[in-house]
């Protein structure tokens, strides 16, 4: 008999979500190179980049939750990519999964979601900073026609060791 398929809902996220998206993203920082984030945070030191992303605009926050017992799989933003005001219709992308909840299609829902989300918005690029080597969100990326630009060679140092960091975007 095959396995029960898990139901998920993707919504925005909100203040209550803050401990969860902070203990998925705390797994990154400890266990992978995937954040440049060396120290782990907690909830309250993650509340701004909570609030950063509000439910319309361009910086968007959604969330994949189990429909059953109402845990979070994980996240996806939109966030600015860079300060200075001619960069406005620009934002960075990203998306963190549960470690138990990969490659059942989480990541694919959440930016679906927040392509969706961000189609009204006045958005010409999205880019994506993917660690290197990392196939798994490389062939989401393309999945939703991101294109390779660029590599920067030994950008990031963590875990005693330099990484690569490829660089993608997206018409929007």
């Amino acid at each position: 008999m095959p396995p029960e398929r898990t139901e998920v809902q993707v919504r925005p996220g909100v203040e209550s979500d803050l401990e969860a998206l902070t203990e998925i993203y705390n797994h990154y920082v400890r266990e992978a190179p995937i954040t440049f984030d060396t120290t782990v945070f907690t909830p309250e030191e993650r509340r701004p980049w909570l609030l950063s992303h509000p439910e319309d605009g361009p910086y968007r926050l959604k969330v994949a939750v189990d429909t059953d017992s109402q845990e979070i799989l994980g996240y996806a933003t939109s966030s600015p990519y860079r300060a200075k005001p001619a960069y406005l219709t620009s934002v960075e992308t990203t998306v963190y999964v549960a470690p138990h909840a990969g490659r059942g299609g989480i990541g694919t829902l959440l930016y679906g979601a927040l392509f969706e989300a961000l189609s009204g918005e006045d958005l010409h690029r999205a880019y994506a900073g993917i660690a290197q080597p990392n196939a798994a969100s490389t062939r989401l990326h393309e999945r939703f026609g991101f294109r390779y630009v660029g590599t920067y060679r030994e950008v990031g140092r963590k875990f005693g060791r330099y990484w690569d960091v490829a660089w993608y975007e997206k018409e929007l």
